[in-house]
């Protein structure tokens, strides 16, 4: 699989979504993410502490990043231990590009103005510490406001992942209201509108984030994902309970799209690298 850095003719890097494409297409739409909480830092034999945190993302990486599209750090797990932590964190990413595999931040940043810039210039600007090939962000102070987001992503080929229809029991008092006008269906429309920008692309490079786990949630809005022409992030594999059988029946049309993600189902058989490679494998087979 080429670099994720790789760029075409004229030195542009090739779009977040085509990129992302290929490495599902090459590996299997799997996106690992490295959540290191406490507990499970504990299971493994390690501290919580700033050694720790470093160990456990780091076996994480040499583990899934021969097999996995993507991997997905958990921003706040980072964050909960200050400025050292946030430093382990620009090393994976650094580390990431190395070893040749795509990365989304999981930051779920969303703001308005000069705010929102300085949140897209931390991670999706080249040269940046934190850059990542796309990071989460919340459209709930209205969808234009992702805008220094959308736009810097375009510019340096990288790629964003809004929240849109999320299977927390509180995601629904937001996301459902409207009914077959939801506020989740105005954000997937908006993003279907995004990625116009993308047309010759085999993926636009505005995905959204719907968890595996919403049931009949689509059909119920009316939501049409098969014309977004983009990503689909869908957190809930594995340990939240969605198999890929059930990812198919959700996501119909648009499962194609889909980068299916694991966390505990995979991280819980650490810290052994053969067990972590094991269940990795594993996860990837009920994808396919």
């Amino acid at each position: 699989m080429p670099n994720p850095e790789s760029r075409l003719d004229g030195g542009q890097r090739a779009s977040f979504g085509a990129r992302l494409a290929e490495a599902m297409t090459a590996r299997g739409p799997l996106c690992v993410g490295i959540d290191p909480h406490p507990g499970l830092l504990a299971v493994w034999g390690l501290e919580d502490s700033i050694q720790g945190l470093r160990t456990f993302s780091f076996t994480v990486l040499e583990a899934v990043a021969p097999l996995a599209a993507a991997i997905k750090p958990q921003v706040a797990l980072y964050e909960r231990h200050g400025s050292a932590g946030l430093a382990v964190l620009e090393d994976l990413l650094a580390a990431a590009v190395d070893a040749d595999v795509l990365t989304i931040a999981d930051a779920k940043r969303g703001d308005i103005g000069s705010t929102m810039a300085g949140y897209a210039d931390a991670w999706l600007r080249d040269g940046s510490a934190l850059a990542a090939d796309s990071v989460t962000l919340s459209p709930y102070l209205g969808f234009e406001s992702l805008r220094p987001a959308l736009d810097l992503a375009a510019d340096n080929g990288r790629g964003v992942f809004v929240l849109a229809l999320t299977s927390n029991p509180e995601g629904a008092s937001v996301q459902h209201v409207g009914g077959n006008e939801s506020v989740a269906k105005r954000i997937v429309q908006a993003a279907a509108q995004e990625n116009q920008r993308y047309a010759q692309a085999a993926l636009g490079s505005v995905g959204l984030v719907v968890g595996a786990t919403v049931g009949s949630a689509l059909k119920d809005l009316d939501i049409d994902l098969a014309a977004l022409h983009g990503p689909i992030l869908a957190p809930g594999l594995g340990a939240q309970g969605a198999t890929g059988a059930d990812m198919q029946a959700t996501f119909g049309a648009a499962y194609p799209a889909v980068l299916g993600t694991s966390s505990r189902g995979i991280l819980a058989a650490g810290p052994n690298l053969a067990a972590l490679q094991a269940a990795t494998t594993e996860t990837l087979a009920g994808l396919k």
